[in-house]
């Protein structure tokens, strides 16, 4: 059986005595190495893989680029040759994981091509910006970013230690590859909040009791991107969307925003979903001192000393309704929209801090005034989201319409 092997993508050109180092930590383990070089001019060694490869997957001759010595357009021109090379490597068997590291421009060149990898691959960056904040490099990925603490920059008592830690890691991340096949069950993508838990875990408990997987994302932003990228990548059988809080912070700044995509997966593919409104009566923020000026005289619910929440209003839910309606008015398969009449959140509940009956209203009714897609159905209850009959109700429609369709992967 051949041994595994680490890819090893890096600046052979400007860091070769970094990333020679890196190889021989990973090759100690008595794995294999694959390298790639993304430097814009000649290597220090021979790579497996050439920038002038990489250059030629994004249609561009590096040439020219290297005799003009500019570094901006070949930066480039390798970012987006390796976004399309790096899954054809990885398609071929040529590498069973993947390691970087450099800063910002570094980071920025070789992160796209690694979240263009499945879910599962191990991907390890060491970045001089793993310590702030990454969510532009990983985005709905699983890269590990590994903070280097001093740069990218030779080798020294500090670097020698950062590097081993790190080759290591990605080492023992690829020797013990699990083999279990990934998405074996028919799965499910099921969207949560803390102010919803109680509706999402009963849904769960339903349908994994008829033989689905489901997996929960928590509506941070993050959580929704991930969810959606994995329903575009086909790894999805069905959705149970109760929680689209996302949009709120999306439209109106808070802290949590799942992108201008988000509703948008589901809706094209045709995959099965039922959809709901859950936690739309709140914007999220960080500590009180973070809120801006604009929204000092609001209703505020302090839910811990670092997340404030923000009670919607009337014409912020008339915004989120004709937003949510655009979305589902894509939908190129038969989905629901269920309505809890009686709250949206655990806050959003006949004696808690958030109810507002007339202002959720707004909502609803802008939503059934805009949304014209006839393979959209609206289901109105009796319900606050959070009460077991409606979550009883969702996981059921969900059921049935997987089961009309027969969208299994």
């Amino acid at each position: 059986m051949n041994k595994r092997t680490v890819a090893i993508a890096g600046t052979f050109d400007s860091k070769s005595e970094e990333f020679l180092f890196i190889k021989e930590q990973i090759e100690k383990t008595g794995l294999n190495t694959f390298l790639i070089h993304t430097g814009i001019f000649s290597p220090a060694f021979e790579p497996d893989i050439t920038n002038q490869q990489i250059a030629q997957a994004a249609g561009t001759d590096l040439t020219e680029i290297a005799a003009n010595r500019d570094r901006a357009q070949g930066t480039k021109a390798i970012a987006q040759g390796l976004e399309v090379l790096l899954p054809q490597l990885y398609s071929e068997g040529k590498f069973d994981g993947i390691i970087s590291a450099g800063g910002s421009g570094g980071t920025s060149m070789v992160a796209p091509s690694m979240r263009a990898l499945p879910i599962g691959v191990p991907k390890l960056i060491i970045s001089t910006v793993a310590a702030g904040d990454v969510s532009g490099y990983v985005g709905s990925s699983d890269i590990f970013m590994y903070p280097s603490i001093v740069d990218v920059a030779g080798l020294n008592s500090i670097s020698k230690k950062i590097f081993t830690n790190a080759a290591n890691a990605i080492s023992g991340m690829v020797i013990n590859l699990s083999t279990e096949q990934v998405f074996e069950k028919k799965v499910i993508a099921a969207s949560m909040f803390g102010v919803t838990t109680p509706s999402v875990e009963v849904g769960r408990r339903l349908l994994e009791e008829q033989g689905y997987e489901v997996l929960v994302f928590h509506a941070t932003g993050a959580g929704g991107k991930s969810m959606e990228k994995l329903i575009t990548d086909g790894h999805i059988a069905g959705v149970l969307d109760l929680t689209t809080t996302e949009w709120c912070d999306e439209l109106f700044g808070g802290n949590m925003p799942g992108g201008e995509h988000r509703l948008e997966a589901a809706a094209i593919t045709g995959i099965p979903q039922v959809i709901s409104l859950g936690a739309l009566d709140m914007v999220n923020f960080g500590a009180v001192d973070t809120i801006p000026e604009k929204y000092q005289d609001r209703l505020f619910y302090q839910h811990n000393p670092m997340v404030t929440l923000m009670r919607t209003t009337a014409e912020e839910n008339k915004k989120l309704g004709e937003k949510i309606a655009e979305k589902l008015n894509q939908v190129t398969s038969k989905s629901i929209l269920m309505l809890p009449l009686k709250g949206l959140s655990s806050l959003d509940s006949k004696g808690h801090e958030f109810y507002a009956p007339t202002i959720d209203q707004v909502l609803f009714d802008t939503l059934t005034a805009n949304i014209n897609n006839p393979l959209v159905e609206i289901i109105s209850l009796n319900y606050t989201i959070n009460d077991p009959q409606f979550a009883t109700a969702a996981a059921e429609n969900l059921t049935q319409l997987m089961n009309t369709q027969n969208h299994y992967l």
